[in-house]
Protein backbone atom coordinates (compact mmCIF):
# COMPACT_ATOMS: atom_id res chain seq x y z
CA UNK A 1 0.00 0.00 0.00
CA UNK A 2 0.93 3.48 -0.85
CA UNK A 3 1.43 5.92 2.25
CA UNK A 4 2.87 9.04 2.81
CA UNK A 5 6.22 9.27 5.46
CA UNK A 6 4.67 10.61 8.16
CA UNK A 7 2.04 7.49 8.01
CA UNK A 8 4.88 5.34 7.25
CA UNK A 9 6.37 6.41 10.85
CA UNK A 10 3.22 5.63 12.87
CA UNK A 11 2.50 2.74 11.00
CA UNK A 12 5.89 1.66 11.88
CA UNK A 13 6.18 2.90 15.40
CA UNK A 14 3.03 1.03 15.73
CA UNK A 15 4.52 -2.30 13.97
CA UNK A 16 7.30 -2.71 16.20
CA UNK A 17 5.13 -2.70 19.14
CA UNK A 18 5.16 1.09 20.67
CA UNK A 19 1.73 1.48 22.27
CA UNK A 20 2.60 4.99 23.72
CA UNK A 21 4.75 7.58 22.50
CA UNK A 22 5.84 11.22 24.51
CA UNK A 23 6.15 14.34 22.36
CA UNK A 24 4.86 17.98 21.51
CA UNK A 25 3.91 19.17 18.00
CA UNK A 26 5.13 21.76 15.80
CA UNK A 27 5.53 23.15 12.29
CA UNK A 28 7.92 20.36 11.35
CA UNK A 29 6.34 17.73 12.16
CA UNK A 30 2.86 18.34 11.57
CA UNK A 31 2.21 15.78 9.33
CA UNK A 32 3.06 13.09 11.24
CA UNK A 33 0.87 15.19 13.93
CA UNK A 34 -1.95 14.72 11.71
CA UNK A 35 -0.73 10.70 10.64
CA UNK A 36 -1.55 10.11 14.54
CA UNK A 37 -5.03 11.52 14.42
CA UNK A 38 -6.03 9.03 12.19
CA UNK A 39 -4.10 6.02 14.23
CA UNK A 40 -5.37 6.74 17.39
CA UNK A 41 -6.78 4.41 18.09
CA UNK A 42 -3.68 1.98 17.86
CA UNK A 43 -1.26 4.34 19.48
CA UNK A 44 -1.83 6.51 22.42
CA UNK A 45 0.09 10.00 22.38
CA UNK A 46 0.66 11.90 26.01
CA UNK A 47 1.26 15.29 25.13
CA UNK A 48 3.21 16.95 27.41
CA UNK A 49 4.23 20.30 28.68
CA UNK A 50 7.54 20.68 27.63
CA UNK A 51 9.54 18.21 25.56
CA UNK A 52 12.14 17.24 27.80
CA UNK A 53 9.71 16.19 29.93
CA UNK A 54 8.35 13.67 27.27
CA UNK A 55 12.15 12.42 27.10
CA UNK A 56 11.89 11.84 30.52
CA UNK A 57 8.62 10.00 30.50
CA UNK A 58 9.58 8.39 27.25
CA UNK A 59 13.04 6.76 29.92
CA UNK A 60 10.90 6.21 32.72
CA UNK A 61 8.27 4.53 30.51
CA UNK A 62 11.40 2.16 29.07
CA UNK A 63 13.61 1.25 32.30
CA UNK A 64 10.43 0.08 34.01
CA UNK A 65 8.97 -1.94 31.14
CA UNK A 66 12.34 -3.58 29.69
CA UNK A 67 10.81 -1.71 25.84
CA UNK A 68 11.98 0.78 23.47
CA UNK A 69 10.71 4.37 24.85
CA UNK A 70 9.58 6.24 21.66
CA UNK A 71 9.03 9.80 21.26
CA UNK A 72 8.00 12.60 18.61
CA UNK A 73 8.95 16.17 18.75
CA UNK A 74 9.56 19.00 15.92
CA UNK A 75 12.62 20.92 14.59
CA UNK A 76 14.91 23.52 16.09
CA UNK A 77 14.11 24.29 19.75
CA UNK A 78 11.68 21.17 20.20
CA UNK A 79 14.83 19.16 19.22
CA UNK A 80 17.00 20.38 21.44
CA UNK A 81 14.97 20.78 24.34
CA UNK A 82 15.16 16.79 23.87
CA UNK A 83 19.06 17.22 24.63
CA UNK A 84 19.40 16.53 28.34
CA UNK A 85 16.81 13.73 28.60
CA UNK A 86 19.17 12.32 25.08
CA UNK A 87 21.78 12.44 27.14
CA UNK A 88 20.41 11.03 31.01
CA UNK A 89 19.06 7.84 28.92
CA UNK A 90 22.34 7.34 27.12
CA UNK A 91 24.25 7.53 30.30
CA UNK A 92 21.95 5.38 31.69
CA UNK A 93 21.97 2.75 28.78
CA UNK A 94 18.27 3.00 28.48
CA UNK A 95 16.47 2.17 25.13
CA UNK A 96 14.90 4.76 23.18
CA UNK A 97 14.05 6.06 19.31
CA UNK A 98 13.47 9.78 18.43
CA UNK A 99 11.46 10.79 15.75
CA UNK A 100 12.19 14.73 14.72
CA UNK A 101 11.17 16.87 12.56
CA UNK A 102 13.00 19.04 10.08
CA UNK A 103 12.95 21.67 7.41
CA UNK A 104 12.48 20.38 4.09
CA UNK A 105 15.96 18.88 2.34
CA UNK A 106 16.44 21.64 0.14
CA UNK A 107 16.16 24.34 2.86
CA UNK A 108 18.87 21.93 4.79
CA UNK A 109 21.85 24.37 5.59
CA UNK A 110 20.52 27.49 4.60
CA UNK A 111 19.68 28.50 8.65
CA UNK A 112 15.71 28.46 7.72
CA UNK A 113 13.21 29.02 10.43
CA UNK A 114 14.03 26.61 12.96
CA UNK A 115 16.07 24.59 11.31
CA UNK A 116 19.29 23.06 13.45
CA UNK A 117 21.79 20.01 13.07
CA UNK A 118 20.14 17.81 15.46
CA UNK A 119 22.07 14.48 14.88
CA UNK A 120 25.39 16.31 15.23
CA UNK A 121 24.43 17.98 18.23
CA UNK A 122 23.54 14.25 19.44
CA UNK A 123 25.96 12.18 18.01
CA UNK A 124 28.18 12.12 21.58
CA UNK A 125 24.48 10.96 23.53
CA UNK A 126 23.02 8.51 20.75
CA UNK A 127 24.26 4.96 19.98
CA UNK A 128 22.99 6.02 16.73
CA UNK A 129 21.34 8.54 14.89
CA UNK A 130 20.23 9.12 11.08
CA UNK A 131 18.92 12.01 9.07
CA UNK A 132 16.75 10.57 6.59
CA UNK A 133 17.17 11.08 2.69
CA UNK A 134 14.23 9.15 1.54
CA UNK A 135 10.99 7.79 1.89
CA UNK A 136 11.84 5.02 0.48
CA UNK A 137 14.37 4.18 3.19
CA UNK A 138 12.11 5.47 6.01
CA UNK A 139 10.67 2.27 7.29
CA UNK A 140 13.88 0.20 7.49
CA UNK A 141 15.52 3.21 9.40
CA UNK A 142 12.72 3.55 11.87
CA UNK A 143 13.33 -1.00 12.07
CA UNK A 144 16.95 -0.78 12.52
CA UNK A 145 17.16 2.38 15.04
CA UNK A 146 15.24 -0.15 17.28
CA UNK A 147 17.76 -3.14 16.55
CA UNK A 148 20.02 -0.61 17.76
CA UNK A 149 18.39 0.54 20.17
CA UNK A 150 17.63 -2.70 22.21
CA UNK A 151 20.93 -4.68 20.94
CA UNK A 152 23.23 -5.13 23.46
CA UNK A 153 24.20 -2.05 25.28
CA UNK A 154 20.88 -0.31 24.46
CA UNK A 155 20.47 3.09 24.56
CA UNK A 156 18.88 6.02 22.71
CA UNK A 157 18.74 6.53 18.86
CA UNK A 158 17.31 9.54 17.13
CA UNK A 159 16.16 9.51 13.49
CA UNK A 160 15.52 13.08 12.14
CA UNK A 161 13.19 13.33 9.44
CA UNK A 162 13.02 16.65 6.61
CA UNK A 163 9.07 17.92 6.23
CA UNK A 164 8.95 16.64 2.65
CA UNK A 165 10.23 13.44 3.05
CA UNK A 166 7.39 13.11 5.93
CA UNK A 167 4.76 14.43 2.63
CA UNK A 168 6.24 12.45 0.09
CA UNK A 169 4.64 9.09 -0.72
CA UNK A 170 5.42 5.25 -1.53
CA UNK A 171 5.05 1.72 -1.27
CA UNK A 172 5.02 0.47 3.06
CA UNK A 173 4.76 -3.21 3.32
CA UNK A 174 4.06 -4.39 7.29
CA UNK A 175 6.71 -6.23 9.19
CA UNK A 176 7.10 -7.95 12.18
CA UNK A 177 8.96 -6.54 15.37
CA UNK A 178 12.64 -6.85 14.76
CA UNK A 179 14.45 -8.41 17.79
CA UNK A 180 17.41 -7.71 19.09
CA UNK A 181 20.85 -9.14 17.95
CA UNK A 182 21.03 -12.60 19.61
CA UNK A 183 23.14 -12.47 23.02
CA UNK A 184 26.38 -14.73 23.76
CA UNK A 185 27.65 -15.12 26.98
CA UNK A 186 31.65 -14.67 27.26
CA UNK A 187 34.41 -16.96 26.13
CA UNK A 188 37.59 -18.28 28.07
CA UNK A 189 36.08 -18.36 31.50
CA UNK A 190 39.04 -20.75 33.20
CA UNK A 191 40.95 -18.51 34.60
CA UNK A 192 37.75 -17.10 35.92
CA UNK A 193 36.45 -19.98 37.24
CA UNK A 194 39.79 -20.39 39.26
CA UNK A 195 40.27 -17.10 40.61
CA UNK A 196 36.53 -17.42 42.14
CA UNK A 197 37.09 -20.65 43.34
CA UNK A 198 40.85 -19.56 45.01
CA UNK A 199 39.19 -16.58 46.39
CA UNK A 200 38.89 -16.46 49.98
CA UNK A 201 36.36 -12.99 50.81
CA UNK A 202 34.60 -12.85 47.32
CA UNK A 203 32.05 -10.01 46.60
CA UNK A 204 29.35 -9.59 43.36
CA UNK A 205 29.03 -5.82 42.16
CA UNK A 206 26.31 -5.42 39.88
CA UNK A 207 24.47 -2.23 37.90
CA UNK A 208 22.10 -1.60 35.51
CA UNK A 209 23.35 -3.97 32.89
CA UNK A 210 22.26 -6.98 34.88
CA UNK A 211 19.15 -5.75 35.03
CA UNK A 212 18.89 -4.87 31.23
CA UNK A 213 20.25 -8.80 30.68
CA UNK A 214 17.53 -10.20 33.57
CA UNK A 215 20.18 -12.01 35.17
CA UNK A 216 18.34 -11.52 38.62
CA UNK A 217 17.93 -15.10 39.05
CA UNK A 218 21.62 -15.73 38.20
CA UNK A 219 22.78 -13.27 40.41
CA UNK A 220 21.49 -14.85 43.25
CA UNK A 221 22.58 -18.40 42.54
CA UNK A 222 25.83 -17.18 42.05
CA UNK A 223 25.68 -15.84 45.79
CA UNK A 224 24.82 -18.93 46.92
CA UNK A 225 26.85 -21.18 44.87
CA UNK A 226 29.92 -19.25 46.27
CA UNK A 227 28.42 -17.94 49.83
CA UNK A 228 29.28 -14.20 48.15
CA UNK A 229 27.83 -11.01 49.21
CA UNK A 230 26.23 -8.43 46.62
CA UNK A 231 26.07 -5.13 46.48
CA UNK A 232 25.05 -3.03 43.93
CA UNK A 233 25.64 0.69 41.59
CA UNK A 234 22.85 2.80 42.66
CA UNK A 235 21.75 1.75 38.60
CA UNK A 236 21.64 -1.86 39.90
CA UNK A 237 18.92 -1.30 42.62
CA UNK A 238 16.14 -3.21 42.49
CA UNK A 239 18.13 -6.09 40.82
CA UNK A 240 17.80 -8.33 43.75
CA UNK A 241 15.10 -8.48 46.34
CA UNK A 242 15.81 -5.96 49.19
CA UNK A 243 15.23 -8.86 52.16
CA UNK A 244 17.78 -11.34 50.25
CA UNK A 245 20.08 -12.01 53.11
CA UNK A 246 23.31 -11.56 51.30
CA UNK A 247 22.06 -8.83 49.94
CA UNK A 248 23.99 -5.39 51.18
CA UNK A 249 22.67 -3.10 49.00
CA UNK A 250 23.82 -0.03 47.13
CA UNK A 251 27.89 0.45 47.53
CA UNK A 252 30.08 3.45 46.99
CA UNK A 253 29.87 7.15 48.06
CA UNK A 254 26.52 7.41 50.01
CA UNK A 255 25.88 3.27 49.97
CA UNK A 256 25.62 1.43 52.62
CA UNK A 257 28.02 1.05 55.03
CA UNK A 258 28.42 -3.08 54.83
CA UNK A 259 28.08 -2.99 51.24
CA UNK A 260 31.07 -0.73 50.83
CA UNK A 261 33.21 -1.56 53.29
CA UNK A 262 32.58 -5.22 51.99
CA UNK A 263 34.02 -4.71 48.78
CA UNK A 264 36.40 -2.70 50.05
CA UNK A 265 38.01 -5.63 52.02
CA UNK A 266 37.39 -8.32 49.38
CA UNK A 267 40.03 -10.50 47.41
CA UNK A 268 38.06 -10.92 44.74
CA UNK A 269 35.11 -9.14 42.98
CA UNK A 270 32.87 -9.91 40.12
CA UNK A 271 31.64 -7.06 38.62
CA UNK A 272 28.38 -7.65 36.50
CA UNK A 273 26.77 -4.92 33.73
CA UNK A 274 28.64 -2.40 35.74
CA UNK A 275 30.62 0.85 35.71
CA UNK A 276 33.54 1.37 37.85
CA UNK A 277 32.55 5.60 37.83
CA UNK A 278 34.15 7.65 40.11
CA UNK A 279 31.25 7.37 42.58
CA UNK A 280 31.62 4.08 43.51
CA UNK A 281 35.16 3.74 43.37
CA UNK A 282 36.51 7.13 45.36
CA UNK A 283 40.33 7.59 44.62
CA UNK A 284 40.86 5.00 41.68
CA UNK A 285 45.12 4.52 43.00
CA UNK A 286 43.77 3.60 46.29
CA UNK A 287 40.67 0.96 45.00
CA UNK A 288 40.83 -2.53 45.30
CA UNK A 289 44.48 -2.57 45.49
CA UNK A 290 44.88 -5.94 46.74
CA UNK A 291 41.95 -7.55 44.74
CA UNK A 292 41.24 -9.42 41.68
CA UNK A 293 38.13 -7.98 39.60
CA UNK A 294 36.58 -10.40 37.13
CA UNK A 295 34.18 -7.57 35.18
CA UNK A 296 31.79 -8.93 32.77
CA UNK A 297 29.78 -6.83 30.49
CA UNK A 298 28.13 -6.70 26.85
CA UNK A 299 30.50 -3.26 26.26
CA UNK A 300 34.24 -3.97 25.75
CA UNK A 301 34.81 0.02 26.23
CA UNK A 302 33.93 -0.37 29.83
CA UNK A 303 36.98 -2.74 30.52
CA UNK A 304 39.91 -0.92 31.86
CA UNK A 305 38.62 2.57 31.58
CA UNK A 306 39.21 3.71 35.16
CA UNK A 307 39.93 -0.01 36.80
CA UNK A 308 41.96 -2.73 35.32
CA UNK A 309 40.34 -6.03 35.63
CA UNK A 310 42.49 -9.12 36.28
CA UNK A 311 39.93 -10.83 33.47
CA UNK A 312 37.54 -9.14 31.87
CA UNK A 313 34.34 -11.18 30.13
CA UNK A 314 32.94 -9.64 27.10
CA UNK A 315 29.44 -11.12 26.50
CA UNK A 316 25.65 -11.38 27.82
CA UNK A 317 25.30 -11.20 31.56
CA UNK A 318 22.95 -13.59 32.30
CA UNK A 319 24.41 -16.04 29.84
CA UNK A 320 27.75 -15.76 30.79
CA UNK A 321 26.88 -16.56 34.66
CA UNK A 322 24.53 -19.42 33.21
CA UNK A 323 28.06 -20.58 32.33
CA UNK A 324 30.25 -19.89 35.32
CA UNK A 325 27.50 -21.55 37.72
CA UNK A 326 28.07 -24.70 35.34
CA UNK A 327 31.42 -24.51 36.32
CA UNK A 328 31.57 -23.42 39.71
CA UNK A 329 31.77 -25.59 43.08
CA UNK A 330 29.41 -24.89 45.62
CA UNK A 331 31.64 -23.39 48.85
CA UNK A 332 31.01 -22.27 52.09
CA UNK A 333 32.98 -19.63 53.07
CA UNK A 334 31.86 -19.21 57.40
CA UNK A 335 34.82 -16.59 57.49
CA UNK A 336 34.02 -14.06 55.60
CA UNK A 337 30.52 -14.27 56.17
CA UNK A 338 31.26 -13.61 59.87
CA UNK A 339 33.20 -10.63 58.66
CA UNK A 340 30.23 -9.54 56.93
CA UNK A 341 28.22 -9.77 59.77
CA UNK A 342 30.73 -7.43 61.53
CA UNK A 343 29.99 -4.80 59.13
CA UNK A 344 26.61 -5.58 59.10
CA UNK A 345 26.10 -4.55 62.82
CA UNK A 346 28.99 -1.71 62.98
CA UNK A 347 26.20 -0.03 59.95
CA UNK A 348 23.38 -1.05 62.28
CA UNK A 349 25.58 1.23 65.01
CA UNK A 350 25.76 4.20 62.93
CA UNK A 351 21.98 4.16 61.98
CA UNK A 352 20.26 7.37 62.03
CA UNK A 353 17.32 6.41 65.05
CA UNK A 354 16.67 10.23 66.07
CA UNK A 355 12.76 10.66 66.12
CA UNK A 356 10.92 13.40 64.42
CA UNK A 357 10.55 14.15 60.62
CA UNK A 358 14.11 13.15 59.59
CA UNK A 359 14.52 11.79 56.18
CA UNK A 360 14.66 8.59 57.51
CA UNK A 361 11.96 8.41 59.53
CA UNK A 362 9.74 9.90 56.39
CA UNK A 363 11.06 7.51 54.00
CA UNK A 364 10.41 4.42 56.38
CA UNK A 365 6.70 5.61 56.90
CA UNK A 366 6.58 5.26 53.00
CA UNK A 367 8.02 2.02 52.68
CA UNK A 368 4.69 0.88 54.78
CA UNK A 369 2.75 1.91 51.91
CA UNK A 370 4.64 0.83 48.81
CA UNK A 371 4.38 -2.82 47.71
CA UNK A 372 6.88 -4.76 45.05
CA UNK A 373 4.64 -3.33 42.44
CA UNK A 374 4.97 0.26 42.91
CA UNK A 375 7.55 2.20 40.95
CA UNK A 376 9.68 4.99 42.95
CA UNK A 377 10.90 7.40 40.51
CA UNK A 378 13.54 9.93 42.11
CA UNK A 379 14.74 13.39 41.07
CA UNK A 380 18.40 13.84 41.52
CA UNK A 381 20.29 15.27 45.21
CA UNK A 382 20.11 14.27 49.14
CA UNK A 383 16.25 12.49 48.48
CA UNK A 384 17.68 10.74 45.70
CA UNK A 385 20.33 8.93 48.17
CA UNK A 386 18.11 8.69 51.14
CA UNK A 387 15.51 6.94 48.87
CA UNK A 388 18.23 4.47 47.60
CA UNK A 389 19.39 3.73 51.04
CA UNK A 390 16.03 3.37 53.16
CA UNK A 391 13.15 2.51 50.33
CA UNK A 392 12.81 -1.64 49.80
CA UNK A 393 12.73 -3.09 46.24
CA UNK A 394 11.06 -6.45 45.93
CA UNK A 395 10.72 -6.34 42.08
CA UNK A 396 13.56 -5.98 38.74
CA UNK A 397 12.62 -2.20 37.33
CA UNK A 398 11.07 -0.92 39.93
CA UNK A 399 13.88 1.96 41.31
CA UNK A 400 14.18 4.38 38.69
CA UNK A 401 16.77 7.31 38.79
CA UNK A 402 19.14 9.36 36.76
CA UNK A 403 22.50 7.54 37.53
CA UNK A 404 25.64 8.97 35.00
CA UNK A 405 24.10 12.30 34.20
CA UNK A 406 22.24 13.18 37.56
CA UNK A 407 19.48 15.12 35.69
CA UNK A 408 17.78 17.60 38.51
CA UNK A 409 14.26 17.72 37.15
CA UNK A 410 14.41 14.30 35.79
CA UNK A 411 11.57 13.23 38.44
CA UNK A 412 8.23 13.93 37.09
CA UNK A 413 8.08 13.19 33.68
CA UNK A 414 9.86 9.67 34.41
CA UNK A 415 7.14 9.35 37.61
CA UNK A 416 4.50 9.89 34.51
CA UNK A 417 6.04 7.42 32.01
CA UNK A 418 6.85 4.77 34.74
CA UNK A 419 2.81 5.08 36.08
CA UNK A 420 1.93 4.74 32.04
CA UNK A 421 4.19 1.62 31.46
CA UNK A 422 3.26 -0.30 34.39
CA UNK A 423 -0.46 0.86 34.97
CA UNK A 424 0.69 0.98 38.80
CA UNK A 425 0.30 4.01 41.15
CA UNK A 426 3.86 5.01 41.58
CA UNK A 427 5.77 7.69 43.72
CA UNK A 428 8.11 10.54 43.17
CA UNK A 429 10.46 11.43 45.83
CA UNK A 430 11.84 14.78 45.10
CA UNK A 431 13.68 17.96 46.63
CA UNK A 432 12.21 21.36 46.16
CA UNK A 433 15.20 22.58 43.41
CA UNK A 434 15.10 19.38 41.36
CA UNK A 435 11.13 19.78 41.67
CA UNK A 436 11.35 23.20 40.71
CA UNK A 437 12.79 22.84 37.39
CA UNK A 438 10.19 20.40 35.96
CA UNK A 439 7.46 20.98 37.78
CA UNK A 440 5.23 22.22 34.58
CA UNK A 441 4.91 18.52 33.91
CA UNK A 442 2.14 18.83 36.49
CA UNK A 443 -0.18 19.93 34.06
CA UNK A 444 0.67 16.57 31.61
CA UNK A 445 0.31 14.63 35.28
CA UNK A 446 -3.02 16.03 35.66
CA UNK A 447 -4.15 16.25 32.24
CA UNK A 448 -3.74 12.47 32.07
CA UNK A 449 -5.41 11.81 35.37
CA UNK A 450 -1.89 10.30 36.62
CA UNK A 451 -1.69 8.63 39.83
CA UNK A 452 1.37 9.40 41.39
CA UNK A 453 2.25 10.64 44.83
CA UNK A 454 4.86 13.54 45.46
CA UNK A 455 6.91 13.58 48.01
CA UNK A 456 8.84 16.60 47.42
CA UNK A 457 11.92 17.02 50.56
CA UNK A 458 11.49 20.95 51.34
CA UNK A 459 14.61 22.34 53.33
CA UNK A 460 14.90 25.54 50.99
CA UNK A 461 18.27 24.71 49.91
CA UNK A 462 20.34 22.61 47.19
CA UNK A 463 20.26 20.11 49.87
CA UNK A 464 23.71 18.02 48.21
CA UNK A 465 25.44 20.91 47.47
CA UNK A 466 24.95 22.68 50.70
CA UNK A 467 25.99 19.61 52.11
CA UNK A 468 29.56 19.94 50.33
CA UNK A 469 29.63 23.32 50.90
CA UNK A 470 29.59 22.12 55.04
CA UNK A 471 32.20 19.72 54.85
CA UNK A 472 34.65 21.29 52.69
CA UNK A 473 33.79 24.82 51.71
CA UNK A 474 34.22 25.80 55.49
CA UNK A 475 30.26 26.91 54.85
CA UNK A 476 30.49 29.24 52.00
CA UNK A 477 26.99 28.67 51.12
CA UNK A 478 26.82 30.36 48.02
CA UNK A 479 24.03 30.41 46.09
CA UNK A 480 22.37 27.23 47.58
CA UNK A 481 20.28 28.40 49.94
CA UNK A 482 17.12 29.38 47.90
CA UNK A 483 15.00 31.76 49.31
CA UNK A 484 11.95 31.46 47.63
CA UNK A 485 8.67 31.99 48.87
CA UNK A 486 7.15 29.07 46.04
CA UNK A 487 4.00 27.13 47.64
CA UNK A 488 3.91 23.91 46.25
CA UNK A 489 0.58 23.02 47.44
CA UNK A 490 -0.78 26.11 46.20
CA UNK A 491 0.99 25.47 42.91
CA UNK A 492 -0.27 22.11 42.05
CA UNK A 493 -3.81 23.47 42.97
CA UNK A 494 -3.09 25.52 40.59
CA UNK A 495 -2.47 23.24 38.04
CA UNK A 496 -5.27 21.34 38.97
CA UNK A 497 -3.84 18.99 41.36
CA UNK A 498 -4.48 18.16 45.17
CA UNK A 499 -1.65 18.36 48.08
CA UNK A 500 -0.83 19.18 51.59
CA UNK A 501 2.16 20.78 53.51
CA UNK A 502 3.53 18.65 56.62
CA UNK A 503 6.14 18.92 59.16
CA UNK A 504 5.75 16.29 61.51
CA UNK A 505 5.23 12.32 60.99
CA UNK A 506 1.44 12.02 62.32
CA UNK A 507 0.58 14.61 59.55
CA UNK A 508 2.54 12.83 57.26
CA UNK A 509 0.61 9.50 57.71
CA UNK A 510 -2.63 11.58 56.99
CA UNK A 511 -1.23 12.80 53.78
CA UNK A 512 0.53 9.56 52.73
CA UNK A 513 -3.39 8.15 53.55
CA UNK A 514 -4.89 10.87 51.27
CA UNK A 515 -2.23 10.40 48.64
CA UNK A 516 -2.09 6.41 48.15
CA UNK A 517 -6.13 6.88 48.12
CA UNK A 518 -6.22 9.63 45.30
CA UNK A 519 -7.48 8.68 42.11
CA UNK A 520 -4.65 11.13 40.00
CA UNK A 521 -1.78 13.26 41.33
CA UNK A 522 -1.38 14.10 44.94
CA UNK A 523 1.69 16.08 46.52
CA UNK A 524 3.06 16.03 49.71
CA UNK A 525 4.81 19.40 50.62
CA UNK A 526 7.50 17.72 53.25
CA UNK A 527 9.53 20.03 55.55
CA UNK A 528 12.45 18.93 56.53
CA UNK A 529 15.75 20.71 58.26
CA UNK A 530 18.80 22.38 55.69
CA UNK A 531 21.42 20.65 58.13
CA UNK A 532 20.18 17.06 57.27
CA UNK A 533 23.11 15.09 55.84
CA UNK A 534 23.36 11.82 53.39
CA UNK A 535 25.69 9.85 55.49
CA UNK A 536 27.59 7.60 54.92
CA UNK A 537 29.61 9.70 53.02
CA UNK A 538 32.85 8.99 50.70
CA UNK A 539 34.75 12.48 50.42
CA UNK A 540 35.58 13.60 46.78
CA UNK A 541 38.64 11.60 45.70
CA UNK A 542 39.28 10.01 49.10
CA UNK A 543 39.40 6.22 49.86
CA UNK A 544 37.53 3.83 52.24
CA UNK A 545 40.00 5.12 54.88
CA UNK A 546 38.40 8.51 54.93
CA UNK A 547 34.45 7.60 54.88
CA UNK A 548 32.13 9.87 56.97
CA UNK A 549 30.06 8.33 58.79
CA UNK A 550 28.92 10.41 61.48
CA UNK A 551 29.25 14.16 61.48
CA UNK A 552 28.79 16.98 64.73
CA UNK A 553 26.19 19.64 63.97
Amino acid sequence: MKLTGADIIVRTLIEQGIDTVFGYPGGQIIDVYDSLYKYQNEIRHILTAHEQGAVHAADGYARTTGKVGAVIATSGPGATNLVTGIATAYLDSIPMVLVCGNVPCAQLGTDSFQEIDITGITLPITKHNYIVGSVESLADIIREAFVIAKSGRPGPVLIDVPKDIQMAECEYEPKAPVEAYEMKAAKRLDMAVECIKDAKRPYIYFGGGAISAHAEEEIMALSQRIDAPMGCSLMGISGVPADHPCFLGMQGMHGHYASSVAMNHADCIIALGVRFNDRATGNKDKFALATNIIHVDIDSAEFSKTIKPAYSLRGDVKLTLQKLLELLPEKKRPDWRAEIERFKQEEQANQDVRPGMTPYNVLKLLNEYTDADTPVVTDVGQHQMWTAQVIKFYKTRRFVSSGGLGTMGFGLGAAIGAQLGTGKRTVLVSGDGGFGMNLHELATAVTNNIPVVILVFNNGVLGMVRQWQTLFFDKHYSNTELNRQTDFVAVAKAFGADGVKVDNLEDLKKALDQGFSCDGPFLIDCLIDKDEFVLPMLPPGGSMDDLIVKVEK
